[in-house]
């Protein structure tokens, strides 16, 4: 949090109705929280974020997973790489040193990243990073209608569909211990359903 506040303004957190002491923690630390009572989803969680931010009148915003695996010291590297003409999207790409990265999580995201771009028809190298700065006058990102974690490939797919230019930006990759909130079969029956929506 601290780490976020060193380059930005403002931190938002959504909390997607977690059982712990999340809001609690991240208002202590410095963050503006807004709970969601029910459990709605990753891609809920970033509209409402992404909707808010928008109202207070900030045109960027960048989006990091809250399970420690994202490094504020890039933020700057986001925000310059979001300065070049016609920018909507800035993902981050974790493919260029691939070490830290378990070998299943690896082969998945390959996997889903070359689906996606096929979809694109264009390059998307690291399609399942969470790390990513976005435009907020996208109206992607508010007409997307998945909630979950295929929200991110359907923003990536429709921005490039409206003639939005997404770049990337090398990350390290960084994994411990956390948890990850992924359901394998649910969410890639989601994915796929996307895929045949779109």
């Amino acid at each position: 949090m601290k780490g976020c506040l060193k380059h930005v303004r403002k931190v938002l957190v959504v909390d997607d109705c977690s059982p712990d002491r999340t809001s609690v923690a991240a208002s202590e630390a410095g963050a503006e929280v807004i709970r969601h009572e029910t459990n709605r989803g990753k891609g809920a969680a970033l509209k409402t974020g992404f909707a808010h931010l928008l109202v207070l009148g900030f045109t960027h915003a960048i989006a990091l997973d809250a399970d420690g695996q994202h490094d504020p010291e890039c933020i700057p590297a986001f925000i310059a790489a979001a300065s070049a003409p016609g920018v909507l999207m800035v993902l981050g790409n974790r493919f260029k040193d691939v070490r830290g990265m378990p070998f299943l999580r690896r082969i998945t995201n390959r996997l889903m990243s070359s689906v996606v771009s096929l979809f694109c028809r264009t390059s998307v190298p690291d399609s399942q990073c969470g790390y990513r700065l976005v435009r907020l006058d996208n109206p992607v990102l508010y007409a997307a209608s998945s909630n979950h974690f295929e929200y991110e490939s359907e923003v990536l797919i429709l921005t490039v569909r409206s003639g939005g230019r997404i770049v990337s930006v090398s990350i390290p990759t960084t994994y411990g211990d956390e948890q990850s909130k992924i359901r394998p079969w649910a969410d890639a029956k989601r994915f796929f359903r996307l895929l045949f929506r779109l």
